[in-house]
């Protein structure tokens, strides 16, 4: 009889544990194109906010519709290359040598005609993956607007990269020393001097998030250096 117990409480486990898997699959399965169409949201939110457009999950695509006039993807030579935008996966090309990496253009065209060009940014934190997107004048030099986000940065700390009160000091802010010498964005602890173009302040108490946030721009910036140098104006 104990032997009986024994055998019919695997069995019943093992069926329990096959119809469960098959549920919760069924269920990914079915929750999938919701989740992808909630991914697909966020991000065109986050391109919209790197050029000041406001936006929510309702109006969103209609609003990127409107305002993101044209993308491209980039080899790291500036030239341009088969390729969708927005289906480029950062996180993949980030591992992958210099040469071989695709980098995404976004176009946004202002209310007042005027575009602004956007480019994604990616790198590591302190406790996991940071992100952004950044905008830049004509001029492939002004920074116009940006927008960060963080995986699993200290609340109050290194978390604040995402608030506006952090990113707000990027807008003017110049990555070329006199127009050709590619020097970045610096986030200084301590405070960065009232009159560089081409410094912000780091978060207090946050500095190693803002240093690998400084890391991130310079690594992911010079890889457009040639398309920006060849195509300001």
């Amino acid at each position: 009889m104990k032997n009986f117990s024994n055998t019919y409480i695997f069995i019943f486990s093992v069926v329990m544990v096959v119809v469960i898997a098959l549920l919760l699959s069924l269920a990914a399965m079915q929750l999938k194109p919701f989740q992808d169409k909630n991914i697909e949201v966020e991000k065109k939110q986050n391109i919209l906010a790197s050029i000041r457009i406001k936006s929510t999950p309702d109006n969103a695509v209609d609003l990127y519709a409107k305002y993101i006039t044209d993308s491209y993807v980039l080899n790291n030579k500036g030239e341009k290359k088969d390729g969708d935008a927005f289906t480029v996966d950062m996180k993949n090309e980030i591992s992958k040598p210099a040469e071989d990496r695709s980098l995404p253009v976004f176009v946004g065209t202002l209310d007042d005609g005027s575009q602004a060009y956007v480019v994604p940014l990616r790198g590591k934190g302190l406790w996991g993956p940071i992100w952004g997107y950044m905008s830049f004048q004509p001029d492939m030099n002004t920074i116009y607007g940006t927008v960060f986000d963080h995986q699993g940065e200290t609340p109050g700390l290194g978390a604040e990269i995402a608030t506006e009160w952090f990113q707000q000091p990027f807008l003017g802010k110049q990555i070329f020393e006199d127009s050709v010498q590619f020097v970045s964005v610096k986030v200084l602890k301590g405070g960065a001097p009232k009159d560089s173009k081409h410094a912000v302040d780091a978060i207090s108490g946050g500095t190693i998030t803002s240093k690998a946030l400084e890391a991130m721009l310079d690594s992911c910036l010079v890889q457009y250096k040639t398309y920006f140098l060849q195509s300001r104006h």
